[in-house]
């Protein structure tokens, strides 16, 4: 990484300096004046200019580095789903803005479990933590330990993943809605025989898009409940499960297929290729979250799009109420998702159709 001298305009050269006021879309001369620590600059164009040098690899200056405002855990799930970085990002980018340093624990099959990271960071004296799709989503974890967390005065946020027994702010997608707006979709284009890939029924994002697939089931096709319920296919959030899912609801008929996940719709194509088909000629497929590299799939995937800038920036704007003493509402904030259409959806053949 190169090191940005800001002694004088002069040492950071001509070149660098027109780097850097295009980057941030500023004058030069605002720059320089920002790099020798000048006032006179608005705190918005300022912090434009030291995220220019960061997109740019530049190091900043030392007069120009903050002190942190202190820690804030991240506990999250593994970094295979994209999702999970993305969320990550836009919460360590609105963290950086109020001055906080976020700590990222990552839980990972045979490691530290997430009692075992809480109690790490509150040993480095955290300010906060935030729970991304943690043991609040799963409705057998004992709920007691967010309690005690509580109890010893630790502000905490949790996303993705409602429980009534836990008192704090919560921050979720509306996960019958999106299962509602998928199934639309696809019946919109003729298709009648819909299935869903979708994770354990004690995950509450889980539970949520089943009841919102089976009540779209029978309100747009009229599909009584226990058929509705046959076509679930409940496995693991990955690859792998997608792709074991979609041969059960292959064999059952289904010409679309709406996913708990993006890598499951992933694994759907992959087992609908397997067997001769085409995605979308033969079978349409819908993911859920719209992970960054989902446009640029073979096809770009239909998928149900997380607002994840809007719930990242709640989840730690409340988390900031709670430490600055100002308490928040004990509820759970509810964000609407997106359908993003794509080219893994199209119209049912009039021969599936007709069968």
């Amino acid at each position: 990484m190169t090191a940005l001298r800001p002694l004088r305009a002069t040492e950071t050269g001509t070149l660098r300096l027109h780097d850097i006021a295009a980057q941030a879309a500023v004058s030069e001369a605002t720059v320089s004046r920002v790099l020798n620590g000048k006032p006179g600059v608005a705190s918005g164009t300022r912090q434009k200019v030291l995220a220019a040098l960061d997109v740019l690899g530049y190091e900043r200056p030392k007069r120009l580095r903050r002190r942190s405002a202190g820690l804030i855990g991240l506990v999250i799930p593994e970094l295979t789903n994209p999702i999970f970085p993305a969320f990550a990002q836009v919460i360590e980018q609105v963290l950086a803005g109020y001055g906080y340093t976020p700590v990222l624990c990552t839980q990972m099959p045979g490691g530290a479990t997430e009692d075992e990271l809480v109690e790490q960071l509150e040993e480095r004296g955290v300010n906060g933590i935030v729970f991304l799709s943690g043991l609040h989503a799963d409705a057998t974890a004992d709920a007691l330990r967010y309690a005690r967390l509580a109890e010893r005065k630790v502000p905490f946020v949790l996303i993705n993943g409602f429980n009534e027994h836990i008192n704090a702010p919560f921050v979720s997608p509306d996960d019958r809605s999106a299962a509602r707006m998928a199934v639309r979709h696809l019946v919109d284009l003729g298709h009648e025989r819909i299935g869903l890939a979708i994770g354990p029924t004690r995950f509450v994002p889980s539970r949520r898009k089943a009841e919102g697939f089976v009540a779209a089931l029978h309100s747009f096709l009229g599909t009584p409940g226990d058929e509705a319920g046959r076509l679930i296919q409940r496995t693991l959030f990955s690859v792998e499960g997608g792709h074991a899912a979609a041969g059960a609801l292959l064999d059952q008929g289904c010409t679309g297929i709406v996913c708990g996940s993006d890598p499951m719709a992933l694994g759907v194509i992959r087992a609908v290729r397997e067997r001769g088909l085409d995605v979308p000629r033969d079978v349409s497929v819908i993911g859920f979250d719209d992970s960054p590299l989902i446009p640029f799939t073979d096809p770009p995937l239909t998928t149900v799009r997380q607002p994840v800038q809007a719930m990242a920036t709640a989840a730690v704007g409340a988390l900031l109420e709670e430490i600055g003493g100002t308490p928040v509402q004990r509820t759970e904030y509810v964000f609407q998702p997106e359908l993003v259409v794509r080219g893994s959806t199209a119209q049912v053949a009039r021969s599936q159709a007709r069968a």
